[in-house]
C-alpha cells in the first residue's frame, strides 16, 4: 500500500544517519525502559510487590513485548508508534498519541528524575538543602544535561545512554552481591510466605507503578530510521531488554525489602538508603564507595533522561513534520546533528517549567513531589498507550500483505487476543492514575489521600487535570498550525527509495 506523507517530513528525514546497530538498540532501550527511579516507589508497599511484579511480567510484559516486536518490526520509520496510529487512525488521533507520550518524558525528567537526583546529591554527596537556590541550580543542570545530550548528533550522544545502561545492570549486579553478603553476615528482615500474598489495595497501587516501568521497549522505534537494520535488530532487541528489564525489578526490589523495613523505604530514597546499609559490610571503604555509587546513580539518572528525549522528541519532531504540531517550526532536524534541536529545547523548557510548577503547586517535600509528579508521568504515558495498542491490532488486521520479519504465531486471533489484554491493563492503570482513590473506595478499602499522596487532594487533581488540559490544549492549538504542512504531500515511499525531487519547492514553513 503506497503511503503519503508531508513534503516537510520526506525533506527533513533526509538529515538522518544510520548509526543505531543490534548493541545500541537494547543499552538504549535498557538505558530508557529500566525505571531505576520506581523501584523504591514500588518496594514501598511491601513483599506483595515481589508477587505482582512477577505477575505482570508474564501476563502483561510478555504479550505486550510479543505484540510490538511484531508491529516495530514491520511498521518501519522515523516516529515510531506516531506513523503506527496515523496509518491505523488518521493524523487527528496520532497527534493526541504522540504529544501524550512526548509530554511524558519533560514532565517525568522536570518533576521526578531531577528531584530524586538532587535528594541523592543532597544526602550522599554533598549538601544541597531543599527549596534553597542551590537545589534548583542543581535541578535545573540536571534537565538540561539531558537536553544537551539529545541535541549532539546520535552518532555520538548514543554512547551517554549506552553508558548508562551498562552502569546501570552493574550497579544493580554489585547491589546484589553486596546484598547476599549482608544477609550472610547480618541476617535480613523477616519476611513470611505470608507477607507475599497479594492484595486488592496493593494491585490497585502498583499496577500504574509496574506498567510504567514495563512500558516503552518499542520506543527505540521512533528512531528507527537511524538503525542500520531495523527489522532485523527490533525484535531482539526487545526480546532482551525486556528479560533484562524483568530480572533487574525483580532481584533489587527483593534485595530492598531484605534489608530495610518496610516503613523506611521511600520513592526518593529508597534505593541509595538501601545501598548504604548493605555497603557497611565493607567496612571503612563503606563511606567512599557509597559515595561512589551515589555519583554513578546520578549519572545513571540523567543517562536514562537523556534516553528518553533522544527517542521522544524525534517522535514529536517527526509529527510536527508531518502536519500533526507547529509543523513549520517544530518539524526541523539539524542538517549536520540530524538531531530535532528545536523540540530538544521544547523539552528542556517544559521540563524546567514543570519543576517551578510541581514544587509551587504541590508545597510539600522532596519526596511528595516525587510522588505526584511521577503520577502525572504515568497517566499520560498510559493514555497514550490506549491510542497506540488498538492501533497495533488494525494495522495486523488491515494490511496482512506487509512483510513481518516476526510474526506472532496464532494468527489474528491470537494477536487481538494479546491486545486486548494489554489493553485492559493499561485502562485499569490509567483510571487509577488519574482519579486516584476511587476504585478503592468502590471496593470498600481504606482510602486516606493525604497520608498516602502527602498533599491535598485539590492540589494534587489541580496539578493532574491542569496538565492533562494543557496538554488538550496544545495538542489542539498544535495540529491546527499544522494545517499548512498537510497540504503540501509526497509519496513517502518513493521520498525514502529516491530522495525528494530537486525540483520540489521549499516546505512551508506556516504561520
Amino acid at each position: 500500500m503506497v503511503q503519503s506523507t508531508t513534503l516537510l517530513a520526506s525533506q527533513e528525514t533526509q538529515h538522518l544517519k544510520k548509526t543505531l546497530g543490534r548493541f545500541d538498540i537494547v543499552f538504549l532501550v535498557v538505558s530508557a525502559v529500566l525505571s531505576i527511579e520506581t523501584l523504591a516507589q514500588t518496594a514501598s508497599f511491601g513483599a506483595e510487590t515481589f508477587t505482582w511484579t512477577l505477575v505482570l511480567a508474564v501476563f502483561f510484559l510478555v504479550p505486550y513485548a510479543l505484540v510490538f516486536a511484531e508491529t516495530g518490526s514491520t511498521f518501519i520509520g522515523e516516529g515510531g508508534a506516531y506513523l503506527w496510529v496515523r496509518r491505523a487512525f488518521g493524523r487527528p488521533v496520532a497527534a493526541i498519541a504522540s504529544i501524550l507520550s512526548w509530554i511524558t518524558q519533560p514532565v517525568w525528567v522536570g518533576g521526578t528524575m531531577a528531584f530524586l537526583a538532587a535528594e541523592t546529591w543532597n544526602h550522599f554527596i554533598s549538601p544541597l538543602a531543599t527549596g534553597s537556590a542551590l537545589d534548583y541550580l542543581f535541578k535545573i543542570v540536571f534537565i538540561w544535561i539531558t537536553v544537551t545530550a539529545a541535541i549532539l548528533s546520535l552518532a555520538k550522544a548514543k554512547w551517554l545512554p549506552t553508558l548508562g545502561g551498562v552502569l546501570k545492570v552493574i550497579f544493580l549486579l554489585f547491589f546484589l552481591v553486596t546484598t547476599i553478603i549482608y544477609a550472610v553476615k547480618h541476617g535480613t528482615e523477616t519476611i513470611g510466605a505470608g507477607d507475599f500474598a497479594p492484595t486488592l489495595g496493593g494491585f490497585l497501587g502498583l499496577v500504574p507503578l509496574l506498567l510504567f516501568a514495563y512500558l516503552g521497549f518499542e520506543a527505540a522505534n521512533s528512531a528507527s530510521g537511524e538503525m542500520k537494520n531495523p527489522a532485523r535488530d527490533i525484535p531482539t532487541s526487545i526480546a532482551r531488554s525486556g528479560i533484562t528489564s524483568a530480572l533487574c525489578y525483580l532481584l533489587p526490589i527483593l534485595a530492598m525489602l531484605l534489608v530495610l523495613p518496610q516503613e523506611t523505604i521511600t520513592g526518593v530514597g529508597g534505593l541509595m538508603d538501601a545501598v548504604q546499609a548493605v555497603f557497611g559490610v565493607y567496612g571503612p571503604a563503606a563511606g567512599p564507595m557509597t559515595f561512589i555509587a551515589a555519583v554513578l546513580f546520578v549519572i545513571i539518572l540523567a543517562s536514562q533522561g537523556a534516553s528518553w528525549m533522544i527517542m521522544s522528541d524525534r517522535m514529536q519532531a517527526l509529527a510536527a513534520a508531518d502536519g500533526s504540531f507547529f509543523g513549520g517550526f517544530f518539524g526541523r532536524f539539524h542538517r549536520r546533528l540530524g538531531t530535532p534541536v528545536r523540540v530538544n529545547l521544547l523539552s528542556g523548557v517544559v521540563a524546567t517549567v514543570f519543576l517551578i510548577a510541581a514544587s509551587t503547586l504541590t508545597g510539600g517535600s522532596a519526596g511528595d513531589v516525587f510522588g505526584v509528579v511521577l503520577n502525572i508521568s504515568i497517566s499520560t504515558f498510559l493514555l497514550s498507550y490506549l491510542i497506540i495498542i488498538p492501533a497495533a491490532v488494525r494495522l495486523r488486521h488491515r494490511h496482512p500483505e506487509e512483510h513481518r520479519p516476526f510474526t506472532v504465531p496464532g494468527g489474528n486471533g491470537v494477536f487481538t487476543a494479546l491486545g486486548v489484554v494489554c489493553f485492559a491493563w493499561i485502562l485499569l492503570g490509567s483510571w487509577t492514575t488519574v482519579l486516584p482513590g476511587t476504585l478503592e473506595r468502590l471496593f470498600g478499602l481504606e482510602y486516606d489521600f493525604v497520608d498516602i499522596w502527602g498533599v491535598e487532594q485539590g492540589p494534587f487533581l489541580l496539578l493532574t487535570w491542569g496538565t492533562l488540559a494543557v496538554l488538550a490544549a496544545l495538542a489542539l492549538v498544535g495540529y491546527v498550525r499544522g494545517a499548512t504542512v498537510r497540504e503540501h504531500v509526497v509519496d513517502a515511499d518513493a521520498a525514502t527509495l529516491t530522495g525528494v525531487p530537486e525540483d520540489l519547492p521549499p516546505a512551508p514553513l506556516g504561520h
